[in-house]
């Protein structure tokens, strides 16, 4: 029980609870973490879902008003929110962003953690075990290598793989481990099979392709490992129903709802700045699942 001045609070769309014994409340924030965790477990195991990925606490709100099941941060619209380029935010700027997320709504919410900000297996460790304990319920590590320009060797990027797993170990946090080929012009299916299965061996939950569009390499990548696999939605690529079809598991769309929202917001200045005006009937100017979604 919580002592008289603290209690149940209504905030906007969901229910927080308060406490004024700080341990207390460290209970409880473990406690809705494992919930958290256990469900997006589940969601793991059979048919096919789709995880968006908001940006910033507004954009998780509406999204939870629309009815998804979890969510996930992405790397480049965190980045984009401060003006930069993506894997151009430092741990601690991701670490202040989950803390804000994770608790922002009742979803499991899972981080776009780049290389888990270290190239020591350690730091990789600690990152993971940072991230469960801010309210996260999943996290990736990728093995693109940005400071070098290259994807690391297979045996680094497993150990990196074992490394996050044991990071995940004590929370059970979702561990996804990411083979960065495909949005890096390597085409050679037969060296990301070899990776995910080497990633999969290393202790990972879940694997994830991005970039990939071809129905057939998708298959084979799914019969390729007994985890579940995430697929990158791409613009004029294959739907959400193609894709459940060859067994995708889990989809999510990286950058792109954060690309859109900057791009409708530059239209409309684009508008302002040539005629003077906004638009009467700009489809972004209805307000009403916002005022539902932030109360």
């Amino acid at each position: 029980m919580c002592p008289s001045d603290g209690g149940l609070w209504l905030v906007g769309s969901r229910t927080e609870i308060r406490c004024s014994d700080s341990s207390i409340d460290a209970k409880l924030t473990y406690m809705i973490a494992a919930i958290r965790i256990s469900q997006f477990r589940a969601l793991h195991r059979s048919g096919t879902f789709v995880m968006p990925n908001p940006y910033d606490v507004g954009s998780a709100r509406l999204l939870q008003e629309m009815g998804f099941s979890a969510l996930a941060t992405t790397s480049a619209g965190l980045a984009a929110t401060k003006g930069r380029l993506d894997m151009n935010v430092t741990q601690d700027e991701l670490f202040e962003h989950v803390a804000g997320l994770a608790p922002a709504t009742g979803l499991p919410l899972n981080v776009d953690s780049e290389r888990c900000f270290s190239e020591d297996i350690t730091g990789v460790a600690a990152t993971v075990s940072a991230l469960a304990e801010l309210g996260a319920a999943g996290c990736s590590i990728e093995d693109w290598n940005p400071q070098l320009g290259f994807i690391d060797p297979i045996d680094v990027a497993a150990g990196r793989v074992r490394a996050a797993a044991d990071g995940a170990a004590q929370s059970g946090l979702v561990l996804t481990a990411r083979c960065e080929n495909h949005l890096h012009g390597i085409t050679d299916l037969d060296d990301t099979i070899a990776r995910i299965q080497a990633y999969a061996a290393s202790g990972a939950d879940a694997i994830y392709t991005p970039g990939l569009t071809d129905l057939d390499q998708i298959e084979k990548v799914v019969k390729a490992t007994p985890l579940p696999v995430n697929v990158l939605l791409m613009p004029g690529g294959p739907s959400v129903s193609e894709l459940g079809a060859r067994g995708v598991r889990r989809i999510s769309v990286g950058s792109w709802l954060s690309r859109i929202s900057h791009g409708a917001m530059v239209a409309a200045a684009q508008e302002l700045t040539d005629q003077g005006t906004i638009s009467k009937t700009n489809p972004f100017l209805n307000m009403s699942l916002a005022g539902r979604a932030w109360g």
